[in-house]
């Protein structure tokens, strides 16, 4: 057995196994000119290779007798002897890559045709780890580190037992140095990777020794690209405070933040680690480009759920000069008609953002027709991964169904959560997202029928799961609520549910599924719905178009002991574009044997 660094392993082993393979002698040519042209076929053939052809393939792209078949370049007759000699070296050396160190391989020529080649390889055993030999130094050494050499010890990818090879050995290293240097040490290196390969035995031992430097610490912020923000603003979004250590995840979110408060077109955050102040830390880049002042869209387009519509919204960035942001909406569709006003302050110091609104709408899109008009104040927390709201609601409403005609006044206090644990916040594969929603308040009726004052609470809760199958991706998406009142309360249409649409059971209209009073289908006071999905990309050449089966199911109800679910199914295509997915789908509801096209962009909650 020898022992040797890793950088000269490849070297010497391949070396031993290429004076290990026997070397033939040259394949003999017919009695023809050397340089005529040479025609031939090559058959390559591997022991022990039935499952995938994995080591057939590798050879039959890189041997150089193989790709020169491949290509019809001429050969001459003297070229593809020398090609036909070397061909077992080359494969030898092919299969170690793939922790193969003891192949043997010889070329032979069909007795019956010349022009015919075989290539035979066996590849002998693989090469297994048996040993993996991790150590520390400088920072990762300390004590204080313990917690981050355990998460590295279990990231290791390259196991006891696993095949040997030049690839996973190569990615394993890398991905622990990334791993390091994203955790709190920027620095860190590899002081000696070394790995004894023993031949006879078919056995790897591996040594790594990491030399990490000191462990970073979070210094002063170096803002550049500010022309009419103020850097406080910048500051109170850092999440962390002088001298805290270091990971690449606390800049990232601290980027996300810049980005979300609509501020910045774009944000970047980096770490110096080659500059350490007196007090040990490192300084932090933020590299900004603002957003204009003011902005304004217009948005013409047809929604499934509203029909044609029409959009128009005004942002201000900093009115008057103040630490604010001012956005004005007007909409107007055919069944949806609202006008939006809403300041919202700058991150506080808490990282929370202080926001009031008014809005006024007319909803046309369920049996009873609503004017609202609603105020809120509330307080926002936003990263990344959770947000957190709390606001107190003044909502009137002026409902009309049929003849009836009554007016509701309601307050509340509610608070929001939203988790979000995705592999992307656009395009999700994996994991969840999860919204709960809880509320009390008290509701003024105006004394009709069924429309009496008194308290009530409200609670919803939506989770949506992702989850990838192979060649294929699965969500599944989930919502239960409920109002809690006395039944003579006359709690707003706005408050209560209805199922149906894009984002509720397919195949029934937007908000058509709900309880039902003299033949009207109006809000109810409980709601489960839910609804399983299975996609895939549809053609290799089109990764990012994707078919899709899906089975909706729910409804609304006046009370539990009512409810009784309904049920769509049916397919479509989603096109995974860059603001989100745009689906397509064909539903038919069960209960009329209808179908009915719907559409949307985008993940909702």
């Amino acid at each position: 057995m020898m022992r040797f660094p890793f950088a000269l392993l490849l070297v010497a082993v391949l070396s031993g196994c290429a004076t290990q393979a026997p070397t033939p002698a040259p394949v003999p040519a017919p009695d023809v000119p050397a340089n005529a042209p040479a025609v031939y076929s090559l058959d390559i053939e591997v022991e022990d290779d039935y499952r995938d052809n994995r080591l057939r393939n590798l050879l039959q792209e890189h041997l150089d007798i193989a790709r020169y078949r491949a290509s019809e370049a001429a050969l001459s007759r003297v070229e593809l002897a020398r090609l036909a000699a070397a061909a077992p070296a080359q494969a030898a050396t092919l299969l170690e890559t793939l922790g193969y160190f003891s192949a043997a391989a010889t070329v032979e020529r069909n007795a019956e045709d010349s022009s015919r080649l075989r290539l035979i390889v066996k590849p002998g055993p693989r090469t297994r780890v048996t040993k993996i030999d991790l150590e520390f130094q400088e920072g990762l050494a300390a004590d204080d580190a313990k917690a981050m050499r355990d998460s590295l010890r279990k990231a290791w990818s390259l196991e006891e037992g696993d095949p040997f090879t030049q690839g996973y050995w190569a990615s394993a290293k890398n991905d622990l140095l990334l791993l390091a240097r994203t955790g709190g040490f920027p620095q860190a290196r590899w002081g000696e990777t070394a790995a004894r390969v023993d031949v006879d035995t078919q056995t790897a031992e591996l040594r790594l020794v990491m030399a990490s430097g000191n462990r970073a610490r979070l210094g002063t912020l170096r803002i550049e690209g500010l022309k009419r923000q103020s850097r406080e603003t910048v500051e109170r979004l850092t999440g962390f405070r002088h001298g805290d250590a270091y990971t690449e995840q606390q800049l990232a979110e601290f980027q996300e933040r810049l980005v979300k408060t609509q501020l910045f077109d774009s944000a970047r955050v980096q770490l110096q680690p080659e500059t350490v102040e007196a007090d040990g830390t490192s300084p932090v880049l933020v590299t900004l480009t603002e957003s204009s002042l003011q902005q304004a869209t217009v948005a013409v387009g047809y929604h499934a759920n509203n029909g044609q519509s029409i959009s128009v919204e005004h942002l201000h960035r900093r009115p008057f000069g103040q630490s604010v942001r001012a956005r004005s909406k007007l909409e107007f569709s055919r069944d949806l008609r609202g006008v939006e006003l809403e300041l919202s302050s700058h991150p506080q110091p808490d990282l929370k953002r202080n926001l009031a609104s008014l809005q006024f709408e007319q909803d046309l899109t369920a049996d009873k027709a609503a004017t609202n008009l609603g105020l809120r104040l509330g307080r926002i927390y936003e990263s990344p991964r959770d947000e957190r709201l709390t606001y107190v609601e003044l909502l009137r409403a002026r409902e009309t169904a049929g003849n009836e005609v009554s007016t509701n006044l309601a307050v509340s206090l509610n608070q929001q959560w939203i988790r979000r644990r995705l592999d992307s916040t656009l395009l999700p594969t994996e994991g969840h997202q999860g919204l709960l929603l809880v509320g009390a308040g008290h509701v003024r009726g105006d004394g009709s029928s069924g429309n009496d004052s008194g308290p009530f609470g409200r609670m919803q809760f939506k989770l949506g799961y992702y989850k990838p199958f192979g060649g294929w991706f699965g969500s599944a998406r989930a919502e239960v609520a409920q109002v809690l009142a006395r039944e003579r309360v006359g709690v707003p249409e706005k408050l209560l549910f209805l199922a149906g649409g894009d984002e509720s059971v397919r195949g029934y209209a937007y908000r058509s599924l709900g309880s039902v009073e003299n033949g009207l289908t109006v809000g109810g006071r409980v709601l489960a719905t839910g609804s399983v999905e299975m996609a895939r990309p549809i053609m290799a050449s089109l990764p990012s178009l994707w078919g899709a089966v899906f089975i909706d199911a729910g409804n609304a109800a006046s009370r539990w002991q009512d409810y009784s679910a309904k049920l769509g199914y049916g397919a479509g295509v989603r096109w995974r574009s860059p603001v989100g997915p745009l689906r397509v789908d064909f539903a038919r509801a069960h209960d009329t044997g209808k179908w009915r096209l719907h559409f949307s962009v985008g993940i909702t909650l």
